[in-house]
């Protein structure tokens, strides 16, 4: 399952980061909307990190096919200089993981899961960038402590 996730992500990546102006479906400048359209779609509420301590921006984002028939979000952001990194999320029936790399030529990507949620930061960029990318992410993405 986590290697179906990572490669759908991956694909994903490849196909929508070269797109110049078509390379989401909701612009970032729509976050209530995007959030509210694609929490219905993937059935769980969504969160969109905030990853302008790390230099990007949100770019938007977009509804894909899931595992198993389901759908999953896809969100984008860029740095000043272009540089692109995405989030995949989708609903996944696998155990909880911390962080796990992964790369497919120049593109690599940190994986983990967390309550029946996947999560997948890609980026053509050194481990040590997307790391940074990831740990921001991840560390808006989970939730809440329960008392």
């Amino acid at each position: 399952m986590v290697a179906t996730l990572t490669a759908d992500a991956f694909d994903a990546y490849k196909l929508y980061v070269v797109e110049v102006r078509h390379p989401v479906e909701v612009p970032g400048s729509e976050e209530p909307h995007l959030v509210q359209w694609l929490s219905k779609r993937v059935g769980y509420e969504l969160r969109i990190p905030n990853l302008q301590g790390v230099g990007l921006k949100l770019v938007g984002g977009r509804l894909l096919p899931g595992p198993s028939g389901g759908a999953a979000a896809f969100f984008m952001y860029e740095s000043g200089s272009g540089e692109r990194f995405t989030l995949y999320s989708t609903r996944a029936n696998t155990p909880d993981t911390a962080l796990r790399y992964n790369s497919e030529g120049p593109v690599g990507s940190l994986y983990w899961s967390d309550h029946d949620i996947a999560y997948v930061v890609s980026g053509e960029a050194p481990q040590d960038r997307l790391h940074k990318v990831a740990e921001t992410a991840y560390a808006q993405l989970e939730p809440p402590p329960t008392h």
